[in-house]
């Protein structure tokens, strides 16, 4: 069976320090503890997820979830302010409640927040503020202060009103380019190519009025970290789990394995059925040199693209597709994939492949736009990943530095930490 190869985090021999000289005696603050805010997106929650658990702080944490009003009239509301979006909700749903506009205000449906299943809790709350910093003070003297991590647009307000009303007690990061005001936070942490200047072909793409507004100018202050990729939960320890996990089912399979990954058009990465075409051609092309394949979609996938590609592979001996049922094989085939084919829109997908070490092939870039292509760009240049033309020989592996984005994320975190006075524990 060929080896899996998986990176290492920074440490000596796997040990770890006795709390008693992590200091955590007596007068020393410990951050011990996290409150991370998401906004319903598992990209972005992944992400916070990912920093608690490069900290060592996943079993000590809570999530909440912020919200937006949906269905009716709310789909064109989303530019707004999350506080003002739920402020016109309020008033245009009691002003013509039980009227005939009530379904234009509201939808037919009424609004659900799906609570997500990839971070195994049966309830999320949306966050109060004035509670979190509550909690926060009166428990700063017995359990240390608090760590807040946030991720996403819709989080800004809550993350930076927290630490507005409680900095004393609290070390707040924001996740994904708040876009200005940066020193609202204890530290923002951004993937690079959304910090820096634009691409020339970018910069065309974008009203000069607002370029300087959309990307702050060179270099960046003190308090920002940037990143390649996305921060994710696919660390050593989580795949080690995944291949014992997946261990029957995997692991039996002809190797070498290829598993593709097909995401979703997005507005910087626009494709259709063209895309799934060309990835079926160079999938055939590649078959004899596999020994097994495993495809997968995301909840982006539009069904034109997972139907033609699903209509052209059921029934094939070597390739099989993953449904949707549960358990999501995900983790599982981040372990005992021996090569990876991820369609350009996800960068999420891409930064957990990358973190593998193992061979990583891309499809579509040449529909990617502005800060997607400077991402692109960026892993090509660093050598973690290569375009899938179809006439790659899958048995032939290669190798690179695994990006660790989050390893490198959390040691900064303990580095301006410290300079408080304050350790992680």
């Amino acid at each position: 069976m060929r080896p899996i190869r998986l990176p290492e985090p920074p440490g000596v021999d796997g040990m770890e320090t006795p709390e008693i000289f992590s200091g955590g005696g007596s007068g020393a603050k410990v951050v011990r503890r996290a409150v991370l805010i998401g906004n319903g997106s598992p990209g972005a929650e992944n992400q916070c997820l990912g920093l608690a658990r490069a900290l060592g702080l996943a079993d000590n944490l809570t999530l909440y979830r912020v919200t937006r009003p949906r269905g009716g009239i709310n789909e064109w509301l989303h530019f707004l302010p999350i506080s003002l979006h739920k402020f016109i909700d309020q008033v245009l749903r009691q002003f013509f409640r039980n009227t005939r506009f009530t379904i234009v205000v509201q939808g037919r449906k009424p609004y659900r927040v799906l609570n997500s299943s990839s971070v195994g809790l049966s309830t999320i709350l949306e966050p109060d503020v004035k509670k979190i910093v509550t909690v926060a003070r009166e428990t700063y003297e017995k359990e240390g202060p608090t760590l807040v991590v946030a991720c996403g647009w819709d989080t800004i307000s809550y993350s930076s009103l927290i630490r507005k009303l409680a900095s004393d007690n609290v070390f707040v990061i924001q996740i994904q380019h708040p876009r200005s005001r940066l020193d609202r936070f204890d530290l923002v942490v951004t993937p690079r190519h959304d910090y820096y200047a634009l691409t020339a072909s970018g910069q065309q793409e974008i009203p000069r009025l607002f370029r300087r507004w959309i990307t702050p100018q060179e270099p960046p202050r003190s308090n920002v970290v940037l990143t390649v990729g996305a921060l994710h939960q696919a660390d050593s320890a989580a795949l080690r789990l995944a291949a014992i996990a997946w261990h029957d089912e995997l692991a039996p399979l002809p190797k070498p394995l290829l598993v593709v990954n097909i995401g979703g058009p997005t507005r910087n990465c626009k494709y259709g059925i063209d895309l799934a075409k060309q990835l079926i051609s160079s999938l055939y092309n590649v078959l004899d040199s596999c020994g097994s394949v495993r495809i997968s979609f995301s909840r982006r996938t539009p069904w034109k693209v997972s139907d033609i590609v699903f209509k052209e592979f059921a029934g094939h001996p070597k390739v099989y597709i993953w449904e949707g049922e549960e358990p999501n094989p995900h983790m599982g085939h981040l372990a005992w994939g021996d090569a990876f084919v991820i369609t350009a829109d996800s960068i999420s997908m891409l930064s957990e492949a990358c973190s593998t070490g193992k061979p990583v092939y891309v499809i579509g870039t040449e529909h990617c736009k502005w800060k997607f292509s400077a991402f692109h760009k960026a892993l090509r240049e660093r050598g973690v990943v290569r375009p899938f033309t179809g006439l790659e020989d899958i048995s032939n592996s290669w190798s690179y530095a695994p990006l660790n984005d989050a390893i490198e994320v959390a040691t900064r975190v303990r580095e301006v930490i410290a300079e408080r006075g304050w350790t992680v524990g």
